[in-house]
């Protein structure tokens, strides 16, 4: 079990994180005013000191405190620590993201530095945007100066106002103007205002007010206790609950081959500069956030070192249509008596999680050299694939990484060093792992793809195989296929192959369970003539709106598909054959010949209806307009139906 010390931003993030586990657990805010729906937890309310928290912890089995309170609130940081550590319980800290130092802000360590500061500068005037909880700190300023306090316009703050003797008509409200229309009216000499990280609103109040030209005061937030892990997103908490309470998360997470591609690369530069490497690295992920993953060797490719640099240059010509600038120095430096290392390599092995990826405890190795180019330069190594067709975004003949690994990796690698370089990324084992993938079919050759959009495998991921698909229809518009045939899985394009035979092999895609996210980005690439295998199991469930038709969405519904037989005409014997039921199949060859034919048809026509929801053909372009035709398949590849959807 765990207990979220809540109330934020951050709050709200972590229960989204343990929502999506299913498990139960506990959220805490202090007050009731945070509007939050708990899914799978129990929220409570009310201050807890030590005794009542420890109290708490021990009656309910709390396994894990995860502190994702204010940043400020560092009674309840101590509080948490301190239960923490009489429980021997672990802690992580949702923490948020913070600017860096800005040295044109005038810093203080607490409220009474800066009240001391404020006056010894002869700020008189002051906005302060520290909250209604601080009034009581800048007492000994705001009694002898002008000065407004910003607050939440609510009975609860408005009392504490009141109880401190504020003067009410220096109040204002975060509900009624923004930084930059404050500051214009009121026209203080300087705001004051905290260290509340970016979703609290920082960067922008201090924008606002540099560009009206006043200076900035900031309190620094107050140090966590130690031992605290900390994260900063929602992957870096899931991963900590995943490790430190095994079981509350029903699958684990990983990490996709981009990430660790970037966290090899980010390790070999680092080697390769003489910087400590250690067991693990952190890496900047899309999002954000950044998390660890482990290196499990690294090391420097001198130029007497013939074997590795050797391999390291044969892998590159082998692959290239020419020698790059990179591997020439190389070539022409093997041999020399040099000191300095030309390269560094090493080695991330990839762990998927609980998902079922082919790649999952293979090796993922980065090998990075200096370059005479500027920029980064990404090179195929062994195991890589190389991209021989278009329509995926990368250039023809280069190595199969994505866009997205890419720029994870330039990302990373420019931070620590502004000259060029040239990376080599590697999968040994990586040509025999591509047969067990769709990269044949997207033109990508002699390895796998390094790829990944977030830089986190999820298990089972609905993400990444709505991506997969993405990428399918993008290159079959890119070869030029006269039509996109969408089918379930293996059986049914088989089929459909039969049917049409000229069809190149990018013009056949598996939309899995996923009818509804295929023809949408059909229609988002304008693709004009889309038609569809279905098998009737599906087919009844999309004919009654569901354009995901996963089991575990959605079940037969016998009352729809009477519905639909008494609307096509058939006989009170097709509800009673329905009534019987036990799986849709059945109904091939349950139904009589007339009540299926008009039954069959009407379940296509309803499909069809639900379809053109996502895939508007009267919109798409073309002198005869966007077609859907959709075929409905027995088990042996019959066509029983068909149903044209086409405006004109």
């Amino acid at each position: 079990m765990i207990l979220i010390l809540g109330g934020t931003t951050e709050g709200r993030l972590a229960v989204r994180v343990a929502d999506a586990a299913g498990s139960p657990y506990w959220y805490s805010t202090r007050g009731d005013l945070q509007q939050i729906e708990c899914k799978h937890g129990t929220h409570v309310t009310g201050a807890l000191d030590e005794a009542a928290m420890a109290s708490f912890c021990t009656e309910h089995g709390i396994r894990l405190l995860v502190d994702a309170a204010h940043p400020f609130a560092e009674v309840l940081h101590q509080t948490v620590a301190a239960v923490a550590e009489s429980l021997d319980l672990p802690v992580v800290r949702v923490e948020r993201t913070y600017v860096g130092e800005d040295t044109s802000i005038h810093w203080c360590t607490d409220y009474a530095e800066a009240v001391r500061l404020l006056e010894s500068d002869g700020i008189t005037r002051l906005l302060a945007l520290t909250g209604v909880q601080t009034i009581g700190k800048l007492r000994p300023y705001w009694e002898r100066h002008d000065c407004w306090f910003r607050i939440l316009r609510r009975e609860e703050s408005l009392a504490k106002a009141r109880q401190q003797g504020f003067p009410p008509e220096r109040l204002v409200y975060y509900e009624e103007e923004d930084d930059a229309s404050l500051i214009a009216r009121l026209q203080p000499q300087a705001i004051l205002t905290k260290e509340s990280g970016e979703s609290g609103g920082f960067p922008q109040k201090v924008e606002a007010a540099q560009a009206a030209g006043i200076p900035v005061y900031a309190v620094r937030r107050p140090p966590l206790p130690v031992g605290f892990e900390v994260v900063t997103g929602e992957h870096g908490l899931r991963k900590a609950i995943e490790r430190l309470v095994p079981g509350f998360f029903p699958l684990r997470s990983g990490f996709t081959t981009g990430a660790c591609a970037t966290a090899a690369s980010k390790a070999a530069l680092l080697t390769l500069l003489g910087k400590p490497v250690g067991d693990s690295v952190e890496v900047l992920f899309p999002d954000g956030e950044c998390l660890r993953l482990p290196v499990s060797s690294c090391r420097l490719l001198h130029p007497l070192d013939e074997e590795a640099c050797a391999g390291l240059v044969e892998r590159q010509v082998l692959s290239m249509p020419s020698a790059p600038a990179g591997v020439e120095k190389v070539l022409t430096r093997l041999g020399e008596p040099l000191r300095q290392a030309d390269a560094a390599t090493a080695t991330v092995v990839k762990d998927a999680g609980d998902d079922p990826d082919v790649t999952s405890g293979q090796e993922i190795v980065a090998t990075v050299a200096f370059s005479d180019e500027p920029g980064i330069h990404f090179l195929q190594g062994e195991g890589v694939g190389r991209v021989t067709l278009p329509g995926l975004g990368l250039p023809i003949g280069g190595p199969a990484i994505n866009r997205v690994p890419r720029q994870m990796m330039e990302q990373n690698l420019s931070a620590l060093y502004e000259g060029g370089l040239d990376v080599t990324i590697s999968v040994p084992g990586g040509r025999e792992l591509a047969r067990r993938t769709f990269n044949p079919k997207l033109g990508i050759v002699d390895g796998i793809s390094i790829i990944g959009t977030s830089g986190i495998v999820r298990p089972f991921s609905n993400e990444a195989f709505v991506d997969a698909i993405r990428k399918e229809i993008e290159v079959a518009v890119a070869v030029g296929a006269p039509m996109l045939v969408i089918n379930s899985g293996a059986k049914s394009e088989a089929f459909l192959k039969a049917r049409y035979p000229d069809l190149p092999p990018q013009a056949f895609v598996h939309y899995g369970n996923f009818i509804g996210e295929t023809l949408k980005i059909a229609a988002e690439l304008k693709v004009p003539r889309v038609v569809m295998g279905i098998m009737l199991g599906k087919a009844v469930k999309l004919a009654e709106g569901h354009l995901d038709t996963h089991s575990k969405n959605v079940v037969m519904n016998k009352a729809f598909l009477k519905e639909v037989a008494a609307s096509a005409g058939c006989t009170p014997a097709a509800a009673e054959t329905i009534d019987r039921l036990t799986l849709a199949r059945e109904l091939w060859t349950a139904l009589p010949p007339d009540d299926a034919r008009l039954f069959f048809a009407a379940i296509l026509s309803r499909c069809a209806a639900v379809c053109t929801t996502v895939y508007p053909t009267a919109v798409m372009p073309g002198p005869d307009r966007a077609s859907l035709t959709i075929l409905l398949l027995d088990e042996n590849g019959t066509i029983i139906s068909q149903n044209n959807a086409q405006n004109r």
